[in-house]
Formats: structure tokens, C-alpha cells, sequence
């Protein structure tokens, strides 16, 4: 990696140099030092439980492992920061690659910039609402406050919540299976709930059953050195990773081995694979899963956040200033601390964990577009399939047929599905 970023310099294609200062910094922290050991140290002595475990080997190569890591931290404090580029943003040409590439259709920036800016005003709008039917006297601020640091609402100790998650999975999976809104082949019943390791993204994330299924799929839930848990924002945010969001998805394509071919079955599409995660949500407000106000206002800041995204990572690399209207900075150019603002008055999340999805989307740009603008997609094809076939239309055959493709660019999923 150090050899190909030298080659860039060298063309001078580059990327922002925050970004390879963010980077060097994440680097340092799986590098560990000799005070706090990294994520290689700590994964090599957990196989000390494994009986016959190559354990010297292993201890060695976290070494070697940790030392590279530490080694390319310097390379791109010292060598690679300073010829980055000093621009936050990607620009107009190079984001519209990145938008065909996460969505694998066109995507008009301007259109979707303010689509997006309209969402969150109709979101914003939603939250107040539902904020009331907690508490009638109190501000959507307070109310998030409140939800944040009641004891009644959270829950102690990593063991715990990952306990409760996977409970809140089984009796997903059990429901869904019961009452027939899914066609789920028993290989992939099991999803497992993790606390993921120290050092990566604030975010939760799935990781995909073993080709051969002897893995299940799993939710991996970063816990940062917390050890109180707020449940109010949880209950959407698990049914997005595993049931019914990327566990059916990529867990049916794992299934489907003779339907589909290894590149189908391992390919992600983020406006397919996100888009279907999102929609899962929704669906499992649509069926009642989220009926208490607390875990609806958990699931409506899910879609703001996703809503907002759209607004933050266009307007920063594409550099479109804040419309004019706005009572919030009308006019003025993005920077990423008017981004940090305006994301975590939609946020159900910390300040390091909405800091750490700034740095997400000036790194890695036009994939936190795929989240809402691919759920509008899939929408759009529920709602063709429901006019088209009116009174027969059939959700769980619907959902079988559009899983059983596996993951596809969104202008194909569209020529698919019109098939159904």
C-alpha cells in the first residue's frame, strides 16, 4: 500500500490529506504500544484457550503485523500528509464515478442533494412529533437526553447487550418465519450477536456466514469502551444489520450457491445491500416492531441520519453551498464542522461516534449516499409490483424472488424485478 500511495504522489493523484491523517491515527491505535497492546497482541494471546494453539508463532506474527501497521502510521504522517491534498471534498468529477459505483445507476447530485435537504425537513418533523408522545413538556433534545441517561432505558455491561441483541434477533427471525413474511432456509435461522474489537469504526456492522455455512452470519456491536448502553436506538439498528436486513440478504445469497455464481454471491452493490438494510427497518416498523414511542424515535433518527448523510456528502465533495432559504447557514460553503453540526441534531449517537462517520464519508465518498437513495429504490419497485398485480400482489413472494438475485447494480435490480 505505502508503494502504490508513493506511485500517486509521484502522478499526483492524491487524497485529502485529512484523510491520511484520520487513517495514520486508526493505524496507531491497532498498532498498540507497549502500555496499551494493539488488536494483533490481544488476538494472538486469545488462542491460548485453543488447546495445541501455535502460540509463539502467533505472538511473532502480531508483532510483525503491529510493526507494519505502526510503520505505515509514520509513512503517511511524514511522507504522504504533506503532498495530500489540501481539499476536504473529492470534487464534482470524481464523486460522480463514486455515486455510479455505490449505486450502479445514475444518480443526479443536484437532484438528490435536495431530495435529501427536503427528507430531513419532513423527518425533522417526525421526530418532534414522536418526541411528544414521550413527553409532551419537553424538547426533542431534552427527550434524546432523557432516553440517553435513564437507567430504565439502558442496560450494564457488554456480556449484557450482547445477550439482549441476540434475543431481540431470535425473536425477529421466529416472527418472521411464523407468520410467513420471509421464505428462510434453516442453514441461516442462526445469527450472532458480537461485541466487535477495539480500533475500527464507531459503527455496527454483519460479516457474512462461511461459504460452507459452519459460520454463521453475525452482528459485531463496537462498544468504545462503554459500559452503559442506551436501548432506544438499538432495536432498528439490529434489525438493519442482521434480521431482516444483511443477514437475509447476503445470508441467502450464501444459501443460493447453485442459483448464483461466487463473484454474484460475494459481490456488494451499496445501494442494493444498504438500500434492502434500510428497508428492512421500515418493514419492521410496518409490522409493529417498533411501536413503542422510544424505539420508533429511535428508528425515525435512523432515517434522518441516512437523510442527512445524503445532504453532508454531497454538499461537501461536490461543494454545494447550503441553500440560500435555510435558516440554518443559508448560503454558506460545507465545511466538516458545519457537516459535525448538522448530522448529530439527527444522531441517536455520541459525539465520537458522529465524528468518526465525518471522517466515513470525507474517506470513502458517495457510500453513505447508497443508504436512503437506494431504500427509495426499492420502495419505488414495491410500490410498481403492488399496482401491478393489486389485489394479488404477494409481499413474501416478492421478497423471495428479489433475494433470490443476489446483489445487483440498482438499474438492473429495476430490470429484474419488472419481471416479477
Amino acid at each position: 500500500m505505502r508503494e502504490s500511495w508513493s506511485l500517486g504522489i509521484d502522478r499526483k493523484t492524491v487524497a485529502p490529506r485529512r484523510q491520511a491523517l484520520v487513517v495514520a491515527e486508526q493505524l496507531e491505535t491497532w498498532a498498540g504500544t507497549p502500555s496499551a497492546p494493539g488488536f494483533f497482541t490481544q488476538f494472538a494471546e486469545s488462542a491460548s484457550a485453543v488447546s495445541g494453539a501455535p502460540l509463539e508463532m502467533l505472538r511473532r506474527a502480531a508483532i510483525d503485523a503491529s510493526n507494519s501497521m505502526a510503520e505505515t502510521a509514520r509513512f503517511l504522517r511524514q511522507t504522504y500528509a504533506p503532498a495530500a491534498d489540501p481539499r476536504n471534498g473529492v470534487g464534482q468529477e470524481r464523486h460522480a464515478l463514486a455515486r455510479r459505483r455505490f449505486m450502479g445507476m445514475n444518480v443526479d447530485a443536484r437532484e438528490a442533494y435536495e431530495w435529501g435537504f427536503a427528507e430531513v425537513s419532513r423527518l425533522d418533523a417526525e421526530l418532534a412529533k414522536t418526541a411528544k408522545e414521550i413527553n409532551p413538556n419537553a424538547t426533542l433534545d431534552e427527550v434524546r437526553h432523557f432516553l440517553d441517561t435513564d437507567p430504565k432505558n439502558s442496560i450494564e455491561g457488554e456480556e449484557n447487550l450482547r445477550g439482549w441483541l441476540q434475543e431481540l434477533m431470535d425473536d425477529a427471525m421466529s416472527f418472521l418465519i411464523r407468520e410467513n413474511h420471509f421464505d428462510i432456509p434453516k442453514e441461516i435461522h442462526r445469527v450472532e450477536a458480537m461485541i466487535s474489537p477495539p480500533g475500527g469504526a464507531a459503527a455496527m456492522y454483519y460479516t457474512s456466514p462461511s461459504e460452507d455455512l459452519s459460520r454463521p452470519g453475525r452482528t459485531w456491536y463496537p462498544a468504545n469502551g462503554r459500559t452503559k448502553f442506551p436501548l432506544w436506538s438499538e432495536p432498528t439498528t439490529a434489525y438493519h444489520e442482521g434480521v431482516p436486513g444483511h443477514h437475509l440478504q447476503i445470508g441467502m445469497a450464501t444459501v443460493n450457491s447453485e442459483k448464483l455464481s461466487r463473484f454474484q454471491r460475494n459481490e456488494f452493490v451499496s445501494g442494493h445491500g444498504e438500500g434492502w438494510a434500510l428497508y428492512a427497518e421500515r418493514l419492521m416498523d410496518e409490522l409493529g416492531f417498533l411501536g413503542k414511542p422510544e424505539y420508533r424515535l429511535g428508528y425515525l433518527y435512523a432515517q434522518a441520519f441516512r437523510a442527512a448523510r445524503i445532504v453532508v456528502d454531497i454538499g461537501m465533495h461536490c461543494e454545494f453551498t447550503i441553500p440560500k432559504e435555510s435558516k440554518w447557514h443559508g448560503g454558506e460553503a460545507w465545511t466538516p464542522e458545519l457537516a459535525l453540526e448538522f448530522l448529530s441534531a439527527r444522531s441517536s449517537s455520541d459525539d465520537e461516534f458522529n465524528k468518526s462517520e465525518i471522517n466515513r464519508y470525507l474517506g470513502w465518498p458517495a457510500q453513505a449516499i447508497s443508504y436512503k437513495l437506494g431504500e427509495r429504490v426499492w420502495l419505488a419497485l414495491r410500490d410498481d409490483a403492488k399496482h401491478k398485480h393489486g389485489a394479488k400482489f404477494d409481499l413474501r413472494a416478492w421478497h423471495a424472488y428479489a433475494l433470490d438475485l443476489g446483489n445487483l447494480g440498482l438499474d438492473l435490480l429495476k430490470t429484474e424485478l419488472a419481471r416479477f
